[in-house]
């Protein structure tokens, strides 16, 4: 009788180690992902007042758990069954239990953003109009913010004050396509952007200028001026080397872009009388660099002002093929027959 009781008992011991393993093992199966090399994101909104088993339901029509129940169960386990939050959130089929629960304890819900792109060349005017059209900043604070903001970045700091400068930030606000959440205010917008120039700006390029004379400013502000004249990148190096050609020999730089730049509008043809306004930008009657960027110069407008191409070029014409580039010479004469050749007229 004794031998049958122990008998019996160590079998029923066995069936329920068995059960246990295989128990566990259940489990086990299910806290693991769904689809462990999904890459797809499911954004899921948890509405407020919902509970344990809302929450578990919810996961299991979009695929994300694989039980119901061992979620709700796991949720106490843990310990934070009154502690998942509400709110809308990116998950994964590749996310075990545990990182599922833990998202949706931290509250690390869904962020709402929107894309906008700053092309190279546009000036602050153009790109609060732009920004603006989109919806995503009011135009005259944010044109106020780029004229008194008060934004903490070292290279604002050797920004010259001249009243001729309309807005303190214009060259700085970096032309990039940018990620923003959904509401930024004016002031988050212009920090990513200038925090965007920062992170463009090599350090090592502060002994190079500062080798040529010349601080982050004048260089944003030729840089500027390469970016509204050149539209093919392997002419950037050449021009910036021919406005350096003029600077050295004391010549007037003659950028047409610093006379659009005044006018506010492009011309397909400026006049002489465009060309003889009084005013600090127009670069054909004052010498050297304009007081200001006119514009956002890209990586590889500031690239080419602080390794420019040697050259001996002083001019340079647009060859009207539609090919964007330049006919270059070192003389007047030069320059007159590669007009000539421009307008068609050999």
């Amino acid at each position: 009788m004794v031998k049958k009781l122990i008998k019996w008992t160590l079998m029923m011991m066995v069936i329920l180690f068995i059960f246990l393993i295989i128990t566990v093992s259940y489990i086990q199966a299910q806290i693991q992902p769904v689809n462990a090399s999904s890459t797809e994101v499911i954004s899921i909104e948890i509405p407020k007042g919902s509970n344990t088993l809302d929450i578990a339901q919810l996961l299991k029509e979009k695929q994300l758990i694989k039980n119901e129940l061992v979620f709700r169960y796991y949720v106490k386990y843990l310990g934070y069954g009154a502690e998942l939050k509400a709110g809308r959130f990116d998950l994964s089929k590749n996310m075990n239990l545990e990182e599922i629960i833990q998202k949706l304890v931290e509250g690390n819900t869904f962020i709402e953003t929107v894309r906008f792109t700053i092309p190279e060349g546009y000036n602050v005017n153009q790109i609060a109009e732009r920004l603006a059209e989109q919806g995503l900043v009011n135009k005259d604070r944010f044109l106020q913010l780029t004229k008194e903001g008060n934004f903490d970045f070292p290279f604002i700091k050797q920004i010259p004050q001249r009243d001729e400068v309309v807005y303190k930030l214009e060259g700085y606000l970096f032309p990039e396509t940018y990620e923003i959440k959904k509401g930024a205010t004016e002031e988050e917008i212009i920090q990513k952007m200038l925090a965007q120039f920062e992170k463009e700006w090599k350090t090592e390029w502060n002994k190079v200028i500062e080798e040529k004379g010349m601080t982050i400013h004048d260089i944003v502000t030729l840089s500027s001026i390469i970016e509204r004249e050149v539209v093919v990148d392997k002419e950037r190096p050449i021009v910036a080397g021919v406005f350096y050609n003029r600077i050295r020999d004391s010549w007037n730089l003659q950028s047409c872009a610093t006379v659009q730049f005044i006018l506010g509008k492009q011309k397909d043809r400026l006049t002489y009388d465009d060309l003889e306004i009084d005013n600090p930008y127009n670069t054909y009657i004052y010498q050297g660099l304009p007081p200001g960027p006119i514009g956002t110069p890209g990586r590889k407008s500031l690239e080419a002002v602080v390794f420019p191409a040697e050259n001996d070029y002083f001019f340079f014409v647009t060859k009207k093929d539609n090919s964007g580039e330049h006919y270059f010479s070192k003389t007047f004469a030069e320059h007159q027959r590669n007009n000539a050749k421009s307008a068609g007229n050999w």
